[in-house]
Parts: C-alpha cells; structure tokens; sequence
C-alpha cells in the first residue's frame, strides 16, 4: 500500500523568533519513503536539523517576522496491515528490562504516576499480566473518556483527564501511558500519522494522531486507546515520555498558529 503523507503549517510572529519542529517521518520508517520527507519553507529558511535523545528527527530555524509556512510531501510505502495483536506477549520483571526501556516506567510532566499508582493497582491489579492487562487499560480509558476537540487545553495531565474524563487522543494516551507505567510496564507516548483508512471517513479536519506503545516480549507494541481497534497505516513520527518530548513545535517567542493542514491518504 502507498500512502500520500505531508502537512502545511504557517505560524506568524512579529520579530525574528526561534523554533523546533518534529514533523519528520521517525528514522525506523525511513526506508519505506519514496522520496524522503524535506522539510520546505516558505520564506526559504536555513532548517538544521539533529537527532534527540529519543532517537527522533528535529529541525531547528529561525523564523523571520510575518508569516512562514513549514511543509512536506511524500508516499510512504506501507505493509497495509493492521496493528498486531499478540494476546500471549508477556510482561516482563523489572530487572529483566533493558537499561534504556527503565526510564519509560517513570514519572513524566504529563504522566503523574505518583498519583495514579493506588488507582492502577485497584483496577488492574487482577487482571492477567502482559497484553491482556494493557488492553484492559485501554478498554479502561476508551470507555471512560469521552473525545473532543473543546476539551483540550495544553496543561492537562493523565491525572486531570481521569479526573475531567474528558480529552483528544493526547489525553488518552497519557492516562493510558501512566496506568501501564503504574502497574511495572514501560509505556511510552508516540506521535504520527493515521488518516481513515479501512475505516468510516472522519468529516473532522485531518490531524496528526497520538497513541502509545507498551514492551512486552521483548520489543514495543502499538496501543491506542481513544480509538481502541486495530488500524491501518500508521506513520510513526517520533516517541517520547509524554507529548512534551515531542510536541510538534516548540517556538521560543510569541507566535501565532496561522494555518494547519495535514493530510494521509491512500493513493490508489
């Protein structure tokens, strides 16, 4: 399956104003591209761009005064197969993990496992360990959170939409992020495409997604729990400990988001 992927996003700022970006298709997918994912900009920027601590592509700039547009466009090539299930995948005992998997059980900005850990413990301490206890999470936060657009407000917490019960697939991730991290299974946050495919077409503008990934089994499995059923085409963009590790820009100055358009498509 080809997939058609890219955005345009404009930002306006009144004097020369500093930004981070992480729009670029993660490094684990590169090879599926049919032409790699470059950053454009309109003015014509000088765009530098590093690896984070996470592994993930960022590109930096300086955007001048007035009104710049950040783009891309590509086809990524896709198995067109949905996410895995895999109802045996164990968990597995802290000092079995990976060194560097230790710091996905930890506390994060958004995700307060030090107030969530006697919630977890009470609703998901009998359940089967390994997929089966993540996917009762999901099963969890999907019935119990109700999405919209008008309850997300940028400072929101795992703690607070448990509270609000209420959130967008950020909001969903990070309570589902912290329940698995509560109960001894790394969690991490991950952004990315997913446009409607093999599923009823959403009359909602396009947006970039977020989900999450558990390790179990000894590699990191997709979850996602605002939608909670396997998709189709998923584009990975980057994973973090929560969405401040990979917002999709980070401005140092005032700005204004000026316009937002991001599509992925199936090209038939």
């Amino acid at each position: 399956m080809k997939i058609r992927i890219g955005f345009d996003i404009a930002y306006e700022c009144s004097q020369p104003t500093p930004i981070l970006l992480s729009l670029r298709v993660h490094p684990s997918r590169a090879s599926d591209l049919d032409a790699p994912d470059t950053l454009q900009s309109d003015p014509p920027l000088a765009v530098r761009e590093y690896h984070d601590g996470f592994g993930n592509i960022c590109s930096r700039a300086v955007m001048p005064p007035g009104l710049t547009h950040f783009s891309a466009d590509t086809i990524i090539n896709d198995s067109g197969l949905p996410d895995p299930i895999v109802l045996d995948a164990p968990e597995h005992p802290i000092p079995d993990l990976p060194s560097e998997v230790l710091v996905y059980l930890l506390g994060s900005r958004y995700c307060e496992t030090d107030k969530l850990s006697d919630t977890a413990w009470n609703l998901f301490g009998r359940t089967p360990p390994g997929w089966q206890r993540v996917q009762a999470i999901c099963n969890y936060v999907h019935e119990h959170v109700k999405f919209g657009y008008e309850l997300a407000r940028p400072t929101k917490s795992a703690s607070d939409v448990h509270i609000e019960r209420g959130g967008v697939c950020r909001d969903f991730a990070h309570l589902a992020v912290t329940f698995c991290r509560c109960m001894n299974i790394p969690a991490r946050y991950v952004t990315g495409y997913l446009g409607d495919i093999g599923v009823p077409p959403d009359p909602a503008p396009m947006d970039f997604s977020a989900w999450f990934e558990a390790y179990l089994g000894g590699r990191w499995y997709t979850f996602d729990a605002r939608h909670n059923h396997p998709r189709i085409g998923r584009i990975l963009i980057a994973t973090g400990r929560d969405a401040s590790d990979v917002a999709i820009s980070n401005s140092f100055g005032m700005t204004t988001l000026a316009g937002f358009k991001v599509w992925t498509d199936e090209v038939k």
